[in-house]
């Protein structure tokens, strides 16, 4: 518990007890505007306590986060984090599938022939139109 009292949690508490106070003040605020005759008001006069209880919960979820030391426990689905194979993407919370091998196109497909030799075309003229393309058929 000792942690929740150093120079930087005490910034955080004094933050999240300022911003529950000011938006049950706004809320507050809003109620008498409403029930002065200000029918707009109403909708904020519920919402700003909506955005007080959000950040009660933030504060609560980060001290629970930073009394477990700062690990975030696995649930049930997930698997202890596995060695980075270069090339592959590096991502932040959540796993990526990298396909385990390639899907081999048809060779008996004469479309796919024919997009392919463009595409490499394309890739080996980086300035050119399509309509510059050989193979190119005008309407």
């Amino acid at each position: 518990m000792k942690g929740l009292w150093s120079p930087a949690w005490i910034v955080r508490h004094l933050l999240a007890t300022v911003l529950v106070i000011g938006f049950l003040g706004l809320g507050w605020w809003q109620y008498h505007r409403a029930a002065a005759g200000n029918t707009l008001s109403w909708g904020y006069t519920f919402e700003w306590p909506v955005f007080a209880a959000f950040v009660v919960f933030l504060w609560l979820r980060e001290i629970q986060h930073e009394r477990r030391g700062g690990r975030r426990q696995a649930g049930p689905s997930e698997q202890p984090p596995a060695e980075r194979l270069p090339g592959t993407p590096v991502t932040v919370g959540r796993p990526v599938r990298v396909p385990t091998r390639a899907a081999a196109p048809a060779d008996d497909d004469p479309e796919l022939a024919a997009y392919n030799d463009y595409l490499s075309w394309l890739a080996e003229h980086p300035g050119a139109r399509p309509a510059d393309y050989p193979g190119h058929r005008t309407s």
